[in-house]
């Protein structure tokens, strides 16, 4: 491994011996969290992701980046409809239902769109998507969605997710 510490900084080339050096420097970007739900024979099928971001306005396109080698990747690989929901601060216990179990949310009454898609409410916002392709990615998959559908609400604080562990953004006032 070639690392050069300095000043509290590593430095290194990205090689499958040190990917735990990798994912720690990836993990220094903070991001929101979102769970992506999607209808299954099984009922809800829900994954947490914070690989999510907007695309493109015109036409409406977000994408997210599931890992291959989940159990869960199967049912987002073949859904063909789902959607996003970007979580508030007071959210973190769904975030860790659907962390644990891919079927957490099945004891929850949840509304579903005309395609089916089971929807969480109260989340800051939320994407109902067609999904327009599924691109390779390495160990993850880019699945680019259309946006069919968007809700958002007015107030609320953002659950983000850094160096591993969940935290908020508040809102300056």
């Amino acid at each position: 491994m070639s690392a050069h510490a300095g000043q509290g900084k590593h430095s290194f080339v990205p090689a499958p011996d040190n990917t735990r050096l990798l994912r720690d420097a990836f993990g220094r970007f903070a991001t929101g969290v979102t769970i992506v739900t999607a209808a299954s024979e099984q009922g809800v099928v829900a994954i947490t992701a914070n690989s999510f971001t907007s695309v493109s306005l015109t036409p409406p396109l977000v994408l997210w980046s599931p890992d291959r080698h989940s159990r869960r990747f199967p049912y987002f690989e073949e859904a063909r409809h789902y959607a996003i929901h970007v979580l508030a601060a007071d959210q973190d216990d769904l975030c860790w239902q659907v962390a644990k179990d891919a079927f957490g949310l099945n004891h929850l009454q949840l509304a579903q769109n005309e395609h089916g898609v089971p929807l969480l409410e109260n989340c800051l916002a939320r994407f109902e998507c067609t999904r327009s392709a599924i691109h390779d990615g390495g160990d993850h998959a880019i699945v680019l969605g259309h946006v069919d559908r968007a809700t958002m609400r007015e107030e609320g604080d953002a659950l983000t997710f850094y160096k591993g562990q969940m935290g908020q953004i508040a809102a300056s006032s």
